[in-house]
């Protein structure tokens, strides 16, 4: 099966023709949160003050790159396990949010969000984040730099090899 190129500026029209089990490459504007950065995201969020990027059509990357090497736009980059981020992911896709990138199964709650907003939830393969950073070419922290590799940073991907994990009409490689 071929790999299905999609840009992260077309997400809202890509997502729609995905299905559970599509490979896809990914490139565009990716932004990195982890629990610690989601935590902060909400609080800006309940203050009503502005976020470190435009929720709206944007793809998120469960991951925490490692310090980055010399000469190189970043250190390994895998994903994280995508549950952890459950409690917060249905309102930021009530949001606007398009994508998500982790490892791992969903909750209930996140997959019906997910149908609700036309998303997608992608896996990347896990234990591979030295491979993942070759399809990396450049990355900007833009928030909470004091968490370190748990900072909001944005990436710009170059047909990152993913899989289609939950699609927008429920579809799902973990069954359910």
């Amino acid at each position: 099966m071929d790999s299905i190129r999609i840009h992260t500026e077309e997400m809202s029209e890509a997502a729609a023709a995905l299905h559970a089990g599509d490979r896809v490459l990914l490139s565009g504007t990716v932004y990195t949160a982890r629990d610690a950065a989601h935590k902060r995201i909400f609080a800006l969020l309940d203050k009503g003050e502005p976020l470190p990027f435009e929720l709206c059509g944007a793809s998120v990357y469960y991951a925490g790159p490692t310090p980055t090497p010399p000469g190189l736009p970043i250190g390994s980059c895998g994903p994280t396990t995508s549950s952890r981020m459950d409690v917060f992911a249905p309102r930021l896709l009530d949001l606007g949010l398009k994508c998500m990138i982790g490892k791992g199964n969903r909750s209930q709650a996140v997959v019906d969000a997910i149908r609700r907003n036309k998303a997608v939830y992608l896996c990347a393969i896990g234990g591979a984040g030295a491979l993942a950073a070759q399809c990396v070419r450049s990355l900007e922290v833009i928030a909470f730099e004091d968490l370190g590799c748990e900072s909001v940073k944005r990436l710009e991907f170059e047909d990152f090899p993913l899989l289609t994990a939950i699609d927008c009409y429920g579809g799902s490689l973990f069954g359910g």
